[in-house]
């Protein structure tokens, strides 16, 4: 059975940064085939994906609003991802998830993997 397990919660001024790291087991295929990403829901709103780690290429993308503070990174070896995260703001309070993806090919469902989510609070 797959688990992912995020940690790092925590409350952080304005300003200020946090890690979060992402474990993941029970995955079929080497971690460095899933694509990685970041999202976040804030009360009241809609999940937005904040950072994505792609397993080809190794290409990143952000939210607009997080380039430049946020980074994704993986480590294949011990199975974990990570979201660095600086110069953090009121707006990105919110419950951030980890979430892993494969295409399994023509026919196959795709593998779609999610972290139970790890609380953000930057109180304003």
């Amino acid at each position: 059975q797959v688990q992912l397990v995020e940690s790092g919660e925590g409350l952080v001024q304005p300003g200020g940064a946090l890690g979060l790291s992402c474990t993941a087991s029970g995955l079929n295929y080497v971690c460095s085939s899933y694509d990685i990403y970041w999202v976040r829901q804030a009360p009241g709103k809609e999940r937005e994906r904040v950072a994505s780690l792609f397993s080809r290429g190794g290409n990143e993308n952000y939210l607009d609003s997080v380039k430049g503070r946020f980074t994704v990174a993986r480590d294949n070896v011990k199975n974990f991802a990570y979201l660095r995260m600086s110069n953090l703001k009121p707006e990105d309070t919110a419950v951030y998830y980890c979430n892993v993806w494969k295409d399994n090919g023509i026919g196959y469902a795709s593998s779609d993997y999610w972290g139970q989510g790890t609380q953000v609070t930057i109180p304003s």
